[in-house]
């Protein structure tokens, strides 16, 4: 996730929620291919073309014996053999077919996609908002059983990390000044590079179109050779890098049009995300509607510190909505125009980034991806995290314990262990300030999916704002006996750079003041020997010449009784929404009807997330077994156990169905005034409860006291030939 902030030097990350530009995989199965399959994609590549030049070469041997009047058996032989050249060229393209989808087609990808999407849709999972006035594109509104897996995910967010690492979480406005956007680089750097329909001026993401057409070359075009494949393999590669002048000629190259007219395309500019707005009605305070939720926590740092005891390590945390203005947003939840952030920033001393819990997750072994794998084509394997962060894969243990607790609240939300892997960004995508960055990337039908970022960001957030408002955003560390330091001194002459500078002065003494040590010793030694100096202010955004008589600057020795210092922040920024969707995806599947003639669809929610635990069926419409229903219901709802009653005359296994397609992972059905019958929805197993005791069962196995299989062992195992009708 990569997002602007702007530094003390002028420096600049884009840092945004985005697909990984890696080929997709099969929605199911291993992780991405290895330098084996794309070597074997490029002999099949060139094995094709081999027999595509003996297929030419054959056939105008059958066309020349045919104009030649050769005898019949001589042209069925020749055209004997051309049909076998054509059916060895079909099966080389079946394995091509297979190795660039990994041994799935991109058709059974999109029917899976269908069918999951087709059913959140259909039970109000999600809905395209403003649906009766067509919608709008990139905005989507949660329905009731969304609403509840989404809260469920929040509130197991905020146990996971805001309880159990006791963190400060703060709710800022999604209105924010532009003076903050400003300091943090987003106003002048937050953009896309957009391309325009030239005649109808539609709007498309130049990288999308570029990306597009290069995959459906790789996964489609059988004539494509080696060295093509090769070549627009690099540009996905590097497709973040591209300037707007690199991404235009590429799509020039290419021939790339508009998708839906086909007319001719703009050439590439950047086009800022944010929504604009103006706070107040006289219109003269510019805002934005937030594009990220940190931003908060790094103005209240001050305060955040002073709550805490003036003491480091110590987190901020804030679920919030965040506003991105896509230009052509697509892949449904993945990709939109409002969406809820959780993120934390973890504030700690940058000469000690240990961690006392680090032990805690050291043995976790998962899917990590470093760069040195990436760059030599390997794939991502399985590595212990103490040793990746012994072995300095990982740049340190407190970013190391962060992918721990990550990898943890993923995998008991209920995300595939298998299809979760960690990625080390490469040093193109890294901010130059950056000391580490992983992203957390989940397998769907859309490939791998960027769902949370972890990064060492350094000091340069707080640095910025401290240079834009004035206000020192530092901690401090006191010594039990006085230390003698030595310590650099800029001191700005005013006077002078007020008669040669006038209105700019300020920002210039600020950009003095804020030199770090090399800039300014180097300074000094050049106004020594040539009495001035090119500088350049950020602010301005120019050069500015400095005398000698502007700026005094010297090293003196001093005693401390404190260091004073910018923490280093270590930032888990979480999509929540991105997460939902992978979690429905590795949730669902089919199996038939007990008849056999229809599939079934079903939501295998862990019942942490699940939008409703259980429901209560009466088996048949009877008054005393809706009484106990309804008594069942009462004892649930004291338990605070999310529930429904179901009284239609359906027959019970419709009932069930419904509730499978739901996700709900119990079902209590009332067939007695004693007892009742509890079913769990993946193994259909039924056990006979009690009824003053089942509400507590429930509550048990639903809050993860006792598992399913404790349940089997404790309560006798039911079977009713009507259940599953």
């Amino acid at each position: 996730m990569r997002i602007v902030r702007a530094l003390t030097t002028c420096a600049v990350s884009v840092r945004r929620h985005v697909i990984s530009t890696h080929f997709p995989k099969p929605y199911i199965g291993a992780p991405n291919s290895t330098m084996s399959a794309a070597a074997d994609e490029d002999s099949l590549r060139r094995a094709l073309a081999h027999k595509q030049s003996s297929i030419d070469v054959q056939g105008g041997a059958v066309r020349q014996l045919k104009s030649s009047g050769a005898s019949k058996p001589d042209i069925e032989a020749a055209v004997k053999a051309l049909n076998a050249l054509k059916l060895e060229k079909t099966s080389i393209e079946s394995q091509l077919q297979a190795a660039l989808a990994g041994g799935s087609s991109s058709g059974n990808r999109d029917a899976f996609r269908q069918a999951v999407v087709n059913t959140l849709e259909r039970r109000l999972f999600f809905i395209p908002s403003f649906k009766i006035y067509r919608g709008v594109a990139g905005l989507y509104d949660y329905g009731p059983p969304g609403c509840s897996v989404k809260s469920n995910v929040l509130a197991f967010w905020r146990q996971h990390f805001v309880l159990e690492e006791n963190m400060l979480e703060v709710d800022c406005p999604c209105v924010t000044p532009e003076v903050v956007l400003k300091a943090s680089g987003h106003v002048e750097k937050f953009t896309d590079l957009m391309v325009k329909d030239e005649k109808t001026g539609t709007c498309y993401r130049a990288d999308h179109l570029l990306k597009d057409y290069c995959r459906e070359k790789l996964e489609k075009d059988f004539s494509l050779s080696a060295e093509k494949a090769a070549e627009m393999k690099h540009i996905l590669a590097v497709l973040d890098d591209l300037s707007a002048e690199q991404l235009g000629a590429k799509i020039k190259e290419y021939g790339i049009t508009a998708p839906d007219t086909k007319n001719p395309l703009s050439d590439p500019y950047p086009f800022n995300l944010m929504f604009q707005t103006s706070i107040g009605p006289s219109g003269v305070s510019p805002g934005y509607m937030r594009p990220e939720t940190a931003q908060g926590i790094f103005v209240n740092f001050k305060d955040l510190y002073y709550y805490n005891g003036n003491k480091l390590p110590f987190a901020a945390a804030q679920i919030g909505q965040a506003f991105r203005n896509e230009i052509s947003p697509r892949q449904g939840l993945l990709r939109v125009r409002e969406f809820t952030l959780a993120e934390i920033e973890h504030f700690v001393d940058p000469q000690n980034k240990s961690h006392p819990k680090f032990s805690d997750v050291a043995k976790l072994e998962f899917l990590m991806f470093p760069r040195d794998e990436q760059v030599s084509g390997q794939s991502a394997k399985k590595l212990q995290l103490g040793e990746a962060v012994s072995r300095g894969t990982v740049n340190n243990e407190t970013l190391g314990y962060f992918i721990g607790r990550v990898y943890l609240f993923l995998t008991r939300l209920g995300i595939d262990k298998d299809r979760l892997r960690f990625r080390q960004h490469l040093a193109n995508e890294m901010a130059h300030y950056a000391a580490d960055c992983w992203d957390a990337e989940i397998e769907s039908s859309y490939g791998w999916i960027e769902c949370v970022g972890i990064a060492d960001r350094s000091a340069y957030d707080l640095c910025a704002h401290s240079e834009k408002s004035s206000v020192a955003l530092v901690a401090s560390e006191k010594f039990s006996e006085p230390r003698e330091v030595e310590k650099l001194f800029i001191t700005p002459i005013k006077k002078e750079l007020g008669l040669a500078f006038k209105g700019n002065q300020k920002m210039v003494t600020e950009a003095l003041e804020a030199m770090e040590e090399k800039v300014a010793m180097e300074m000094k030694a050049d106004l020594e020997s040539m009495g001035e100096v090119e500088f350049h202010v950020c602010t301005l955004g120019k050069n500015v010449t400095i005398k000698k008589n502007m700026v005094s600057i010297s090293k003196e020795i001093k005693k401390e009784h404190q260091r004073v210092f910018t923490p280093s922040v270590i930032e888990p920024s979480f999509g929540i929404g991105r997460i939902i969707y992978c979690l429905y995806e590795h949730s669902f599947y089919t199996r038939p009807s007990k008849a056999g003639d229809e599939q079934l669809n079903v939501f295998r929610f862990q019942p942490l997330v699940a939008p409703i635990k259980c429901t209560v069926f009466p088996l048949v419409q009877n008054q005393q077994y809706e009484e106990v229903a309804k008594l069942i219901s009462k004892s649930l709802t004291v338990a605070g156990i999310s529930h429904k009653i179901d009284i239609t005359g359906t027959s019970i296994g419709k009932r069930y169905a419904r509730t499978d397609e739901l996700g709900v992972p119990f079902a209590i059905t009332v067939d007695s005034t004693s007892s009742v019958t509890v079913r769990e929805r993946d193994s259909k197993d039924q056990v006979r409860v009690d009824v003053e005791k089942v509400s507590s069962v429930v509550r048990e196995v639903t809050d993860g006291v006792i598992s399913w299989a404790d349940v089997l062992k404790m309560y006798p195992l039911h079977s009713s030939g009507t259940a599953e009708e």
